[in-house]
């Protein structure tokens, strides 16, 4: 670049200063030179970070997969997953024995995928063992092996295909709900009244309710939270419902509850003997409590959700004039949802889930599930429709589903957002999604005949049994796993049984699309979240069957673990609150010695108390491990028949099996 070559315009007038100039008379070879070296040294960078990820990945499977450094087994209690895992491992050595046939076949020139009317020679022609075996073989799939797999292939794009209906179906009217401003509103000003003295009855009494168990990481700020809800103190009641086994954490929150009410705030600490019924039965227990008769409304926060003081004013009032309404549910933000790449996979799914699922049926059907928390029930609704049950791990499903058959509608408030947290480790949402997909179909089993005799109408009935189980909860996860675990796989050895591509990438693509569409600025993610939801189907259809069957895991429930994380933003707000609610406390001199006694020695507790050392290690998944070796084996076999889009969608969903089962996604341990 020493020599530049300048061009030289004659300025002849006024506007020769804005004559158009030629682009390419200020080129000269050099500096294209230089062009084309910034552009290969850019392709050579991409070229080195695909290397360098190749090899980090390479070296990762060594340590974990080789040598088991830093990770552990993962362990199958139940006969069901262990069933399930030798199921894919047999798969996987006849796809391994398949291939190593079809290389030989393919060595020798017997290209059958590129001729699919390739001749089958009679015993007469045939020359040689190998020849026999693998020409019988070639009969024995065209005749016995294709035509079954061939017929579940198409009842899986049928389902896959009414499933992908729905779903658009759902977004058009989510379209049509933000087009036409459509949402539930508050007539006037609920809490208004001319009588400044009676002002403080337009409050009805509210009950609220925080149900934890060894929540050690967030029952603080949850607590703090609810505490300043801005509601007349006299019409409120906070009950904590601590099921903790662990005698630190219990003196923990027993301090942290007392804290709060020397403060002047109504709230009590509660603690089950018996632990029985998991998170039903606590609140089973605490609604039997003589006091909650003088209560009208009652609200649910899970340990690590933590509400904005104006919660109750913007979802109590939709009550008002409306005594057919049941339940109000607030839609769940999250603080951690840019904290990995999984808890964006699952921002994508929730937005999904609230903004469309959520939204639409509160709309149209004034029904939807209860999602456990961040939601206002009206109590004669609870007591009417059965209370809280202790039968499954949905105890929120079953409860929604009660009340829907007695006739009580719910709203959904998209407006309103509680915050929380998202599982960060592959783990913790592992567990979780085996719950939230098992319970449903114990649910079922448990409702069908409930259903099937209700007095609804005959559509609402169809709309539970049809949609909202059988299409929603147990087909999707069927055809997921069964359509692109399996069969896919399979086709690449019966070639007669073959998928169309439009199956295989098209259509997954455009529902991937329309389900990223209410999170747009996670457009970047579509591919790895295509990859993730096919990845957990296999963990979605295990605990489909368990609870569809009564298996012994589908009772097991396991508290999802907690970061205890919060955004800037909130640590500012609740910084100032917990300033304005201590200015606040200085005026309530009514102390007694004992309380601050008592006080004392739970801060002396809590400072004694030795916290357990905790060992965290990253887990290999077994089945995911196996699919992936699964997948990859028939991405191979793909290559042979030059089949593209089969190739890339088998490798590409093999490598994203491989990551889960190495547990690479998520919160990775040191």
């Amino acid at each position: 670049m020493e020599n530049h070559n300048y061009s030289v315009l004659d300025m002849n007038g006024s506007e020769a200063a804005f004559q158009r100039v030629d682009k390419d008379r200020g080129k000269n070879a050099k500096q294209f030179t230089w062009v084309l070296l910034l552009k290969a040294l850019r392709a050579v960078g991409s070229i080195a970070w695909l290397g360098n990820g190749l090899w980090t990945l390479l070296g990762v499977i060594k340590n974990r997969l080789i040598f088991g450094q830093g990770v552990t087994m993962e362990s199958e209690k139940s006969n069901k997953g262990r069933f399930l895992f030798r199921i894919i491992l047999a798969f996987l050595v006849m796809a391994l024995t398949f291939l190593a046939v079809e290389v030989v076949a393919h060595l020798k020139g017997w290209h059958y995928f590129q001729n699919h009317n390739l001749h089958i020679p009679q015993t007469s022609e045939i020359q040689g063992w190998f020849n026999m075996i693998y020409f019988g073989w070639l009969k024995i799939r065209a005749d016995y092996i294709a035509p079954p797999i061939q017929f579940l292939s198409i009842a899986c794009v049928a389902l896959f295909t009414i499933q992908s209906a729905d779903r658009m179906l759902q977004c058009l009217g989510c379209y049509w709900i933000k087009f036409k401003k459509i949402k539930p509103r508050i007539e006037g000003d609920p809490f208004k009244s001319d009588d400044l003295e009676g002002s403080r009855c337009n409050y009805p009494m509210v009950l609220v309710q925080i149900p934890m168990c060894n929540e050690r990481e967030v029952y603080e700020q949850s607590i703090s939270a609810v505490c300043q809800l801005d509601w007349p103190k006299d019409r409120i009641l906070i009950q904590v419902l601590d099921d903790s086994d662990d005698e630190n954490i219990q003196w923990l929150i027993k301090g942290e509850v007392s804290k709060w009410s020397q403060k002047g705030v109504n709230i009590i600490y509660r603690h089950r003997l018996v632990r029985t019924g998991y998170k039903a039965g606590n609140l089973k227990s605490a609604m039997n409590c003589d006091y909650v008769k003088d209560y009208e409304f009652v609200a649910i926060f899970d340990a690590d959700f933590q509400p904005n003081p104006d919660f109750l004013k913007q979802t109590v009032p939709h009550f008002k004039n409306t005594p057919e309404l049941g339940l109000v549910q607030a839609r769940w933000a999250f603080v951690n949802k840019d904290e990995n790449l999984l808890t964006r996979l699952q921002n994508v799914n929730m937005c999904f889930h609230f903004e469309v699922e959520q939204q639409v049926n509160g709309v149209y059907l004034n029904f939807f599930g209860f999602n456990g928390t961040a939601g206002v029930w009206r109590i004669k609704a609870l007591e009417e429709s059965g209370g809280w049950l202790e039968r499954t791990t949905v105890e929120d499903m079953d409860i929604a589903v009660r009340a829907h058959l007695n006739g009580w509608k719910f709203i959904f408030l998209d407006d309103v957002k509680v915050l929380c947290e998202l599982p960060e480790s592959y783990e913790a949402y592992r567990k979780q999604q085996h719950r939230w997909h098992s319970g449903p179909m114990q649910l079922f089993r448990l409702c069908l005949p409930a259903i099937i005799t209700s007095k609804i109408a005959f559509w609402k009935k169809a709309n539970l049994i049809l949609l909202f189980f059988l299409l929603r909860k147990l087909i999707l996860p069927f055809y997921s796993f069964t359509l692109f675990c399996i069969i896919l796989p399979l086709t690449m050895f019966v070639p007669e049984a073959e998928l169309p591509a439009w199956v295989i990438c098209y259509v997954p693509v455009v529902m991937s699309f329309m389900s990223i569409l209410p999170a747009p600025r996670y457009f970047p993610f579509i591919v790895p979240y295509l990859l993730f939801e096919n990845t957990m189907s296999v963990t979605k259809f295990n605990a489909m069957i368990s609870g569809l069957f009564q298996l012994g895991s589908s009772y097991e429930w396991v508290v999802t673990k907690k970061a205890g994380r919060s955004s800037e933003p909130d640590l500012v707000a609740a910084e100032e609150r917990e300033s304005k609610a201590m200015n606040h406390a200085q005026l309530h001199r009514g102390i007694s010695d004992s309380g601050l006694s008592e006080l004392n020695k739970l801060k002396e507790h809590q400072e004694a108390a030795p916290k357990p050392p905790v060992k965290k290690m990253n887990k290999i998944f077994k089945k995911e491990l196996a699919l992936a070796f699964l997948l990859l084996t028939a991405a191979v076999r793909s290559l042979l028949s030059a089949q593209g889009v089969h190739f890339y969608f088998l490798l590409f969903q093999g490598i994203s099996f491989l990551l889960v089962g190495l547990d690479l996604i998520g919160e990775q341990m040191s």
